[in-house]
């Protein structure tokens, strides 16, 4: 069943207990349509939202558990083994197991392939204080195996059948960033921050020509430089009085982890680059790896400036942040949302089962029944559509310019009707 609720009220109370997919979607539509209104207005996009399976064939980017499984599956069995492609040899494998007592094919590892990288990253740290001949021998193979996960997870966000011609996750994405076009005129531009490291959204926005600030700025050589977050785009409205207006659809985008195609070259100013060319898959991106040391590499720049913008937007007045795809695993991006918690006037939509015992914070979440967290999910038992799933809340639950004007609508009938004497009966 599909499910909506505001703190501990359930927002479909008031519905027939067999309201159908489409009946509670329009509530959820026009509550989403109000949120769409708000001053500040923030989403968070996880990597759920890149991810999309039909008929078991995954179109998109698979997130962290079937990554994990796929990693395992590609292990070597045996030295004879043909190795050119393999991210691991066998005989990488077998050294780990034999020096460090690492078993790459644990179960652990096939549920989450960050719980691996904590094991390695560890490994390294080790190896390299430790004075023992096995240790310092063990280092390199600990490294080339750290470098053989980072090629794996570059390649499945670089290669999938969205880079031979699948348009599915793409026209997902844009359908998206249309819907962010309903907003009214001058309300402040969106933002948009996602932790994947991947190019759908810059795709969508392009394809859609929507305008958008990235954080870099230049045409041949587009370099990181976070002043272009403080700029604003406008168009001449009469040439003769010089009137400037904000261009409609204007977005800000922040990928806080990095992106497949960012590159740090040691000359100039600005050292983080943008390449729009396909990038060598040896050399190494700007990105922060699924590992436990991800807090601290978000202290970096230009992960530290994107923090910064996602920090300074939601502790405004009136910010409304929506996170999508997002399993609060993230404890640096956590600290900042439970940041926001602390102002009144924030407020947080979660695209998550709230009572699903296996995610500790989003329970935590839940149990304190604050009206200002809503979680919106479930499955319609007749279409099969999950309501936190990507692909049905862009299809089915993002408002539309209709639900928008009819809002609006609402809200000035009701001003008219609030600036009445109390003893007016005239208006029905």
């Amino acid at each position: 069943m599909i499910n909506f609720r505001k703190g501990n009220k359930d927002q479909f109370s008031k519905l027939d207990p067999d309201a159908t997919f489409e009946e509670r979607a329009v509530v959820i539509r026009r509550n989403l349509a109000e949120v769409f209104g708000s001053k500040n207005l923030s989403f968070l996009i996880g990597s759920g939202c890149s991810s999309y399976v039909e008929d078991g064939e995954e179109l998109g980017i698979p997130t962290m558990g079937p990554l994990a499984r796929e990693f395992q599956s590609n292990f070597p069995t045996a030295f004879d083994f043909p190795e050119d492609d393999a991210y691991i040899t066998f005989e990488q494998k077998s050294t780990l197991k034999e020096k460090l007592g690492i078993d790459l094919e644990h179960p652990d590892f096939r549920k989450n392939i960050e719980r691996m990288m904590e094991v390695l990253m560890t490994a390294h740290q080790f190896c390299t204080a430790s004075d023992k001949k096995d240790a310092q021998s063990a280092l390199p193979v600990v490294e080339a195996v750290i470098a053989g996960v980072k090629k794996f997870i570059l390649k499945k966000c670089a290669d999938g059948e969205f880079a031979h011609g699948d348009e599915t996750v793409v026209s997902l994405y844009r359908r998206f960033y249309l819907s962010l076009a309903t907003r009214s005129r001058g309300l402040s531009p969106p933002w948009v921050f996602t932790t994947n490291y991947d190019l759908f959204n810059e795709r969508a926005m392009d394809r859609s020509s929507i305008p958008y600030s990235n954080g870099f700025s230049g045409t041949v050589e587009r370099r990181f430089n976070p002043s272009t977050y403080r700029r604003a785009l406008a168009e001449q409205l009469d040439i003769s009085s010089k009137r400037w207006a904000a261009v409609d659809g204007y977005i800000h985008f922040c990928k806080l982890h990095g992106s497949l195609n960012w590159t740090e070259e040691e000359r100039g100013l600005f050292p983080i680059r943008e390449s729009a060319e396909k990038l060598d898959p040896i050399q190494d991106r700007v990105m922060i790896y699924p590992t436990p040391s991800k807090q601290t590499a978000s202290f970096g720049s230009p992960y530290s400036d994107m923090f910064r913008e996602f920090q300074r937007q939601i502790v405004q007045d009136q910010s409304v942040l929506l996170a999508m795809g997002f399993s609060f695993g993230d404890e640096h991006i956590n600290n900042i949302i439970f940041q926001g918690l602390t102002l009144p006037s924030f407020r947080l939509i979660v695209f998550l089962n709230p009572d699903d015992g296996s995610n500790r914070v989003v329970g935590e979440l839940a149990s304190l029944g604050d009206p200002r967290i809503w979680f919106i999910w479930g499955e319609d038992e007749e279409t099969g559509k999950k309501a936190h799933y990507f692909c049905n809340l862009v299809q089915d639950l993002m408002p539309t310019g209709a639900d928008q004007k009819e809002d609006r609508a609402i809200g000035e009938v009701l001003k008219k009707l609030l600036s009445k004497q109390q003893g007016d009966h005239d208006v029905e």
